[in-house]
């Protein structure tokens, strides 16, 4: 760390954002999860980690209020190979289910296909489950790099039973909570609602820009206690009603507890910031409004005990997709780091 010049080229050394830190240095753990098996509609998420680790050597390590973002110890643990070639195995099976109902095809006969897409869904979450308790007892800071939205199921489970009444700050374009959609216990449309059902710890979810959800899902999210739902449309009733965008934010931190978990899935944004991700939704926040609410998270004395960042599909086309995603985890970490800092 000592030889380490942050305004200097970046390295590629198999860390984000090319910093100097080893495993048994490391204060953050990045867990890499190349997992696109359940998703709906647009593939390539099992790309977003890596093209990410790539973009992030051009990510200026400076904030200008918050100092020492270049002093981070994080490390990066590389891709495990048998996850992403179960994830190739189990993407070939669901597509043959997601096929088959689009073709009208009854649920019903599709339930060996489906057990077979839920058990390598199963053997990933025991996974994430196993890598996030084994730095998280060494008392590191585990956030992971998906992949789709299902992947943080395993850390989300881990991190409530450490901070029981622990709540979620979900930032994304849907809701996801339906209940094994097409089939698929472990769906990447089911995270919320398996978190809900599985972390025995959770306290609370509140979800932030949603914007598409069937009616059941509102239904959900609109009666439970678990949820604070804030939706695009309820915030941007409150924008374009002349209420500053810190007013909402401090709304949407009230509904938090102390120990705050984010699951940040990158539709949440606008899609002009991710216009590969899988289901891209119009309406959204801007970028800096993402950025303000989770600095105005880190700043109001709660501790961010971990988080996801998931959904950046890279495109054939362009690197936009994986320079935003790695922006909004540069500063994922940044604030996280800041958060524990003050507490």
């Amino acid at each position: 760390m000592a030889e380490f010049d942050p305004d200097s080229i970046g390295i590629a050394n198999g860390n984000f954002f090319g910093l100097p830190c080893t495993e048994a240095e490391a204060d953050t753990v990045i867990v890499q999860v190349p997992w696109d098996a359940t998703v709906s509609y647009g593939k390539g998420t099992a790309q977003g980690p890596a093209a990410m680790l790539d973009a992030s050597l051009q990510v200026d390590l400076f904030d200008e209020r918050i100092p020492g973002a270049a002093d981070m110890k994080v490390w990066t643990l590389p891709q495990s190979e048998d996850i992403a070639a179960l994830n190739g195995r189990a993407r070939g099976l669901a597509e043959r289910v997601i096929s088959a109902l689009e073709q009208g095809e009854a649920q019903e006969s599709l339930v060996e296909l489906c057990s077979q897409v839920n058990a390598c869904s199963e053997y990933l979450n025991d996974y994430v489950g196993k890598v996030s308790e084994k730095y998280l007892s060494q008392g590191k800071t585990v956030a992971l790099v998906g992949g789709e939205h299902s992947v943080p199921l395993g850390l989300i489970k881990a991190l409530s039973r450490m901070y029981p009444g622990m709540g979620i700050l979900h930032v994304d374009a849907h809701s996801d909570t339906r209940e094994a959609y097409e089939g698929f216990r472990y769906s990447h449309a089911s995270i919320m609602f398996n978190a809900m059902r599985e972390a025995d710890g959770l306290g609370h979810i509140t979800q932030v820009g949603i914007r598409d959800f069937c009616s059941a899902e509102y239904a959900l999210v609109t009666s439970s206690e678990m949820f604070s739902p804030f939706t695009d449309l309820s915030i941007k009733e409150r924008l374009f009603g002349g209420s500053p965008w810190d007013s909402v934010c401090e709304d949407i931190l009230s509904t938090l507890p102390g120990d705050v978990y984010v699951s940040f899935d990158i539709d949440g944004l606008s899609p002009e910031y991710c216009p590969g991700t899988g289901t891209p939704v119009p309406g959204g926040l801007t970028f800096s409004q993402a950025d303000w609410l989770l600095r105005k998270l880190a700043s109001s004395g709660r501790r961010i005990v971990g988080f996801d960042l998931c959904e950046v599909a890279p495109s054939l086309h362009s690197e936009w997709d994986a320079n935003a995603g790695v922006r909004m985890l540069f500063r994922l970490l940044l604030y996280s780091v800041y958060s524990r800092k003050k507490k």
